[in-house]
């Protein structure tokens, strides 16, 4: 043996070489203000049979661009037990899932929801089991984060319930809407509810106080919606022919002088359907920012309106699995109470 091979050492790994690698599923700092995912291997429970591997995927890494999504499904870097997939490829329970390194931005900082907020909407879960959850959601609370708003309803319950593996929306409601919400806890009851909303099998039904004298003959408004963006980029919706066909049936429950209170019933489910409908009829709901006139606007604050007065009353359904029939109903919040009971004095005909 020659010196210059018997003095060698052992070679050691570089430094920079045992950074690149990482067990599977670990995350290590990649470039400032990135996070590099190392491969995982998924397996599929029995809530995700039969999904496709491209929307397993947008699921497993929330926040991935669809384009990395579908670019590491088309190199084959995405394995389904070890063999290579396309995007509409289905996965079944106990199929092992390869998800390549991803590099993904680092999540800024999010102000958490407190445990006051998460009491509140804890407190307002009116039914529950184990495919699904329905809230009477407070006017003012938006469904979800974003525009600027840090948390919506279904961050602050997935902070409330850290254990939920799945919670999600099934349909949404306007910010300023009050009232039932349902939410899916797994991904076959949310299958499940919007097929049935596609279906028109689910029925909800809104109560709305609208300004003036809503009469007996409007028992249906079916002209068609469209959206569109006003020059400061705020989303409206006007009746339009180029719209999308919608409907909306309509029932008189009381009326007051100078408002009426109506059971709105939406069949199909546009944008701001109960709104612009009601408004199209000559009766916009009353607090409406958006489609009331500035002076009945401004004559509803002055008895003491602050909120919209939209409140999604009752649900009717059949649950998940068992397929028993429902019927879920929500009270009104007290700001919604408080001008019903200044109007119950001035109801129509009367003279207080």
């Amino acid at each position: 043996m020659s010196r210059k091979s018997a003095s060698r050492k052992p070679a050691q790994p570089r430094p920079e070489r045992a950074k690149k690698t990482s067990r599977a599923g670990s995350e290590s700092q990649a470039v400032r203000g990135e996070v590099r995912q190392g491969v995982q291997w998924v397996t599929v429970d029995e809530d995700n049979d039969g999904q496709r591997v491209d929307n397993f995927l947008l699921a497993q890494l929330r926040g991935v661009p669809k384009s990395i999504i579908y670019r590491v499904i088309r190199k084959g870097e995405v394995r389904v037990n070890k063999g290579r997939v396309k995007p509409d490829s289905r996965v079944r329970t106990g199929d092992q899932v390869r998800i390549p390194p991803i590099t993904r931005k680092e999540k800024p900082d999010q102000v958490a929801p407190g445990s006051r907020v998460q009491g509140v909407m804890e407190s307002a879960v009116v039914f529950e089991n184990e495919q699904m959850l329905v809230v009477n959601k407070p006017s003012g609370i938006a469904v979800h984060g974003g525009s600027g708003l840090s948390f919506g309803l279904i961050e602050v319950l997935r902070s409330a319930r850290p254990a939920a593996k799945f919670l999600e929306l099934v349909h949404r409601l306007d910010r300023d809407t009050s009232g039932l919400i349902m939410v899916a806890k797994k991904r076959s009851a949310l299958r499940y509810l919007q097929d049935e909303l596609r279906q028109k099998r689910i029925r909800k039904h809104y109560h709305a106080l609208v300004a003036g004298d809503w009469p007996a003959s409007v028992d249906r408004v079916d002209v068609p919606l469209l959206r569109y963006e006003m020059p400061n980029g705020e989303r409206r919706v006007k009746v339009d022919a180029a719209g999308k066909a919608s409907l909306t049936t309509f029932r008189c429950l009381e009326h007051y002088a100078g408002y009426s209170l109506v059971e709105a019933s939406p069949i199909t489910g546009r944008t701001h359907q109960i709104r612009v409908h009601s408004a199209w009829a000559g009766h916009p709901i009353a607090g409406d920012d958006k489609y009331m006139d500035d002076v009945s606007l401004k004559a509803f604050r002055s008895i003491g309106g602050q909120r919209l007065m939209l409140h999604a009353r009752a649900l009717e359904f059949t649950l998940p699995v068992s397929g028993e029939a429902m019927r879920l109903e929500a009270p009104y919040d007290d700001a919604f109470n408080d001008v019903l009971r200044k109007l119950s004095g001035r109801l129509k005909g009367n003279d207080q």
